[in-house]
């Protein structure tokens, strides 16, 4: 159980982190991928205007310059342009404002924008623009080639940055988990030895109770009082010993052996004993074993696993009412269902709690059924304790079922 808290608390502590870092990176990442394309959409625009040269900077009143440009801009930027027919014909090919492209490579690369029909976007390193304006096409091309190297540069160091304090953060997580969930372990425990020493020590009082109406009733003959008061002693035995069962399964595994089962040996076996008692209240009970199925685990465990779901279907279905238990491998798995049909509605939202210790779907479920709500809660905890997983579910709040799957490998 502790182990099971601090692999949670980890696992939730590194996953909000990574989600959080990985927010923040992608966030810084695409603003400054974005503020490369603006700047260089900015320059395209400008270039498109201009027929596909820089105009002469003259600041406004206000001393600013075009697209919060600077004189130095023309001097910084690399860019060629291709002036095209609609028919995709060559007119003018300009390469003199950068060295790294000759004229065929321009027109192969204006060639392959008009296939796209795209008015912007990207050719390797260059940022383009398509201007169409009738009776020619010019598409201009930016070098934004240190623009997008700043950008990866930028990439793979946050990146790396972001790694590097996810790691140190995971480490001391692991290593400062046991401190932080030492109070809920001292806790845990505490409650625990409560719970197995109030176990033991209610028995030698409950005992002296029995034995005292035995006597009792050999006096002054049986009655219904005494038979009250034996009635809730037997109760309240039978939950001190369920309190403490629940409690040594969540301590440790190794109390409970685990051998190789012949489960569906084992489950026919139980299952038929409850044939008579369907018999008995007048239900309609059926069930479906796959032969030959074999499972690791503890057969006392496993065997009151089979009851204490039996049991819940008879208690809570109603008077022909149906009861029916199917078990079978699935790929690796042994699939356990149990399914009743309810007399009292489910509401679905109720299916989250059903596990938990004491829990009733509603007033309906109280002493005169025969249990105190503690036997799902032994279910899971026999389940979990094979590794497994279990599950409550409904149809339409008439009916009621649960499934337990146990991995076969």
């Amino acid at each position: 159980m502790i182990r099971s808290l601090k692999r949670k608390f980890i696992l939730l502590t590194m996953t909000s982190l990574f989600a959080l870092l990985t927010v923040i990176v992608v966030g810084m990442n695409m603003i400054n991928y974005r503020a490369v394309v603006a700047e260089a959409d900015d320059i395209l625009t400008l270039l498109t205007q201009n027929k596909g040269h820089f105009p002469e900077f003259v600041p406004d009143k206000a001393g600013r310059f075009p697209f919060g440009m600077s004189p130095e801009t023309p001097y910084e930027s690399r860019f060629f342009s291709v002036l095209m027919q609609p028919d995709g014909s060559i007119i003018q090919a300009d390469t003199g404002r950068i060295a790294s492209v000759n004229t065929k490579t321009a027109i192969s690369y204006a060639t392959h924008v008009m296939k796209t029909g795209n008015r912007c976007g990207f050719v390797g390193n260059y940022r383009y623009i398509r201007d169409n304006n009738g009776t020619s096409v010019r598409i201009i091309f930016l070098d934004c080639g240190r623009r997008l190297h700043a950008f990866r540069t930028f990439l793979s160091t946050s990146i790396i940055i972001a790694l590097t304090g996810f790691m140190i953060v995971f480490l001391a997580v692991i290593i400062l988990s046991g401190r932080i969930i030492r109070p809920i372990a001292e806790s845990y425990e505490k409650q625990k030895r409560f719970i197995t020493d109030a176990g033991h020590e209610l028995k030698t009082p409950l005992t002296v109770i029995n034995a005292n109406i035995d006597l009792l009733e050999m006096e002054i003959a049986e009655n219904e009082c005494l038979s009250d008061i034996r009635l809730q002693t037997q109760r309240l035995h039978a939950l001190t010993n369920d309190l403490v069962i629940l409690a040594k399964m969540e301590e440790s595994e190794a109390a409970f052996p685990m051998i190789d089962l012949p489960i569906s040996e084992i489950v026919t076996e139980i299952t038929h004993s409850y044939e008579k008692i369907a018999e008995n209240q007048g239900k309609h009970f059926s069930f479906h074993i796959q032969p030959m199925l074999t499972l690791t685990g503890n057969i006392k465990s496993m065997e009151r696993l089979i009851t204490v779901l039996l049991d819940n279907a008879f208690k809570y279905s109603p008077i022909e009412g149906i009861i029916h238990m199917e078990m079978s491998k699935q790929n690796k798995y042994i699939i356990l269902n149990v399914y009743n049909t309810s007399a009292t509605f489910i509401e679905r939202e109720q299916l989250a709690h059903i596990f938990d210790r004491f829990y009733r779907t509603d007033s309906s479920r109280n002493s005169e059924t025969g249990g105190h709500g503690i036997g799902l809660s032994i279910a899971k905890a026999i389940v979990e304790m094979h590794k497994g997983k279990i599950q409550a579910w409904t149809q339409d709040g008439s009916s009621f079922g649960i499934t337990a799957s146990f991995p076969t490998e």
